[in-house]
């Protein structure tokens, strides 16, 4: 694969990681609680709200409304999802910038590429950041869900899912676009000579 193919490869799986992530964090099916022996009635937490309704029915959704009473996995976890969204924002805008097919820095090959490296990395460390938080949340829940002498007992919802998704996509992404093969024929690329261009 051509390297400017594998850069544009992987800019649009950074780009997807990045709306999965997004759209996870904004989703309300973190986890899932079904009330009743013929699972009449549903309750969903996500990061920002809550909703409870009846299958089928309408949900009634509520913000939380002190950030100070809510569990410290829904904190952290909306803490580092927002972090991996900024991350992944940066890595966009080098991304953009560093790859050849865009007309940024023309002219300055070895820049460009360093650029789209760097870009890259970011992705990396913000898939990193969603996989680790998204795993530890789940960790949480099951612990939760296995040790708990009460009747609720929450179960993780679609949402650790699409951000699953989400941290794979953009990791895989950022490999792609911090690939030394992809750049290094820019930035090992030897100057050439008068009088060494012909055979």
């Amino acid at each position: 694969m051509a390297s400017s193919e594998m850069q544009l490869l992987g800019f649009l799986l950074s780009l997807a990681g990045l709306g999965a992530t997004a759209v996870a964090a904004c989703m309300v099916e973190w986890r899932r609680f079904d009330e009743g022996s013929g699972l009449l009635q549903q309750t969903y937490e996500g990061l920002w709200m809550t909703c409870t309704g009846q299958i089928g029915g309408r949900m009634t959704c509520e913000s939380y409304e002190s950030l100070f009473k809510l569990p410290i996995e829904i904190q952290a976890t909306r803490s580092v999802m927002l972090l991996s969204i900024f991350l992944s924002g940066v890595a966009l805008m080098a991304s953009t910038a560093g790859m050849k097919c865009t007309r940024f820095m023309d002219g300055n090959d070895r820049t460009k590429a360093t650029v789209a490296m760097v870009g890259g990395i970011i992705f990396m460390i913000s898939g990193v950041l969603t996989l680790a938080i998204t795993s530890w949340y789940v960790q949480q829940i099951i612990q939760s869900f296995f040790g708990s002498r009460h009747l609720t007992r929450y179960e993780f919802g679609n949402a650790v899912f699409v951000s699953w998704g989400g941290a794979v996509s953009t990791l895989v992404g950022g490999a792609f676009l911090s690939c030394r093969r992809c750049s290094r024929s820019l930035l090992f690329r030897p100057s050439s000579t008068p009088g060494t261009d012909y055979v």
